[in-house]
């Protein structure tokens, strides 16, 4: 025999709970010393209604007593009327008295944005004022210190190891794809859209007329010269390989010998003499390739060919992405190495800066007149935008949570006040009656 099996009847709605409280604004959870600082303003405010207490029995106990006691008693009804207001006062600061809606209570909850508007005016013009900032940077000495630190106590080490980590941690994180597809779209396209002549033309026309280029141009001829005199054999069988084949051998050695010379002497004489023609000629020659560059549509032409040649090339990419591959692999194996040579020279240079910042006064002078002048750029650009940090901080905390907060940290000074007020009225309450009974 079959059976059948009856569905289970729906189970009846479960009854509607409470509805979720909305969540507050975030505020600062407990830090390091809440506690401390909760047991600090508990303490205070039962020592400061302590003396309330006392005030209250002292004046119930001299109540109607007349001479000496009757100033005791004023001084009790005094200290009570202090401590009461002074009490009412600290306390309408961070909630309403005893629960009451009186008008002018609980102000930190009812207008915390404007408490975080003043705090905000308040840091921006008195702490991050630019002549503030620029003082206080000066008179910390960063330069002394930073150099004193570099070269002792292994500071270089350390900067290097720190630089070494975090190199290692982004070269492991970038993929070698993604380094190529940003140097093709973001380099390689980006020069191929603007035409390079114009910019070479005149950076080499202010090359040319500041005369920068004359250390390249030693350089060269100090290359020519040492390959001439290494080289000798060599340029003379070029001469008696290009030398007609009836010319005798002799008269090709002799003349490859001459060609050497006069070819080392006239390098050697371009290289003594800062005016001499051949000097001349190549400043001309490159000054009137940086005007071409810029005026000569002929040369534009042809560096712009020369352009699209080489940025469109096919294996651009490819050359580029072994570039790369090279370069990260030698980082790499530099950085992970701590006796590489990029480390101990990088270390051996932060060294010398730490003795340079504590032995040269006047780099040490410069290096904190710009480390003052980058203070004050940025406290005058971007201060305003520091200070809001404290009024939208501010603005997101819940109201009752912020004055909690404001409370704990300065609630326990605040209680002194209370106890101010109690032993001020007292002191005035009995002055008060001696007045009185001197009149009376």
């Amino acid at each position: 025999m079959s059976s059948t099996t009856r569905p289970a009847p729906p189970s009846p709605p479960s009854p509607p709970g409470p509805p979720a409280a909305a969540p507050r604004l975030a505020t600062p959870g407990d830090r390091a010393g809440d506690a401390e600082r909760r047991r600090g303003l508990r303490r205070m405010r039962v020592v400061a209604t302590s003396l309330l207490a006392v005030a209250a029995l002292v004046y119930a106990a001299t109540l109607g007593r007349t001479g000496a006691w009757g100033f005791v008693n004023a001084g009790a009804e005094a200290a009570m009327v202090g401590a009461v207001a002074d009490w009412f006062a600290v306390t309408a600061l961070f909630r309403h008295p005893l629960r009451l809606p009186v008008p002018h209570t609980a102000l930190i909850p009812r207008r915390k944005e404007a408490l975080g508007k003043s705090l905000e005016q308040f840091v921006a013009e008195n702490f991050l004022a630019e002549d503030v900032v620029r003082d206080k940077v000066a008179r910390a000495g960063v330069p002394a210190r930073v150099g004193a630190w570099l070269h002792g106590r292994g500071g270089a080490e350390r900067v290097v190891d720190e630089a070494a980590t975090v190199l290692t941690g982004a070269l492991g994180v970038l993929r070698d794809e993604e380094v190529t597809g940003v140097l093709d779209q973001v380099v390689v396209r980006r020069l191929a859209a603007e035409p390079w002549s114009p910019v070479l033309g005149r950076l080499l026309g202010e090359v040319v007329r500041d005369g920068t280029h004359h250390p390249v141009v030693d350089l060269t001829l100090a290359e020519a010269q040492r390959w001439l005199r290494a080289n000798e054999a060599t340029v003379r069988r070029l001469v008696e390989e290009r030398a007609p084949l009836w010319a005798p051998d002799w008269l090709n050695e002799r003349l490859g010998k001459r060609v050497h010379t006069e070819a080392q002497r006239w390098v050697d004489d371009v290289a003594a003499d800062r005016e001499h023609p051949g000097r001349k000629a190549i400043d001309d020659l490159l000054a009137r390739y940086a005007d071409a560059l810029q005026h000569d549509a002929a040369t534009r032409a042809k560096a712009d060919e020369f352009q699209r040649r080489l940025l469109g090339s096919p294996g651009l990419a490819d050359t580029l992405a072994g570039l790369w591959t090279s370069v990260r692999g030698y980082l790499n194996d530099a950085l992970a190495d701590p006796s590489s040579s990029l480390r101990t020279r990088s270390r051996e240079a932060l060294v010398d800066l730490g003795h340079r910042l504590v032995d040269d006064a006047a780099f040490a002078a410069r290096v904190e007149r710009h480390l003052t002048d980058a203070a004050g750029h940025v406290v005058r650009r971007f201060a305003p935008e520091l200070a809001t940090v404290i009024s939208e901080t501010v603005a997101r905390w819940d109201g009752d949570d912020a004055a909690e907060r404001i409370e704990l940290f300065v609630g326990r000074d605040l209680q002194f006040i209370r106890i101010n007020g109690t032993v001020v009225g007292a002191l005035v309450g009995v002055l008060i009656h001696a007045v009185t009974v001197l009149v009376s």
